[in-house]
């Protein structure tokens, strides 16, 4: 997981950013060998933190089922917008792996 404030403001600062709805994805090589994930859920989505969490929770399910298919060396961070609050787990999968291979993150 991506987690210290200089590797988000790496990312957010000189990252490439692209966005599918409901995702904005940035992302940057890390010259390491394995890839780095934050999912970002603000109060804008909900106000509850229980809806924010399990949004956030599900998109690093759909990330760690597609991790074997996705490129290494690459610190990425989504932010989930609000339009996902009401979108299905696999409707969120699908979104998610459009913006994926939009931004080339796909071996």
């Amino acid at each position: 997981r991506l987690r210290k404030e200089q590797d988000f403001d790496r990312v957010f600062k000189k990252g490439k950013k692209v966005f599918h709805h409901p995702f904005s994805v940035r992302f940057i090589d890390n010259n390491l060998t394995n890839s780095r994930f934050a999912v970002v859920v603000g109060s804008r989505v909900s106000k509850k933190a229980v809806e924010r969490n399990r949004l956030r929770r599900q998109v690093r399910e759909v990330i760690r089922e597609m991790l074997p298919g996705l490129v290494s060396g690459v610190d990425v961070s989504i932010s989930v917008q609000p339009k996902a609050k009401g979108m299905s787990y696999r409707e969120l999968s699908e979104a998610l792996a459009k913006a994926f291979k939009k931004a080339k993150l796909f071996v």
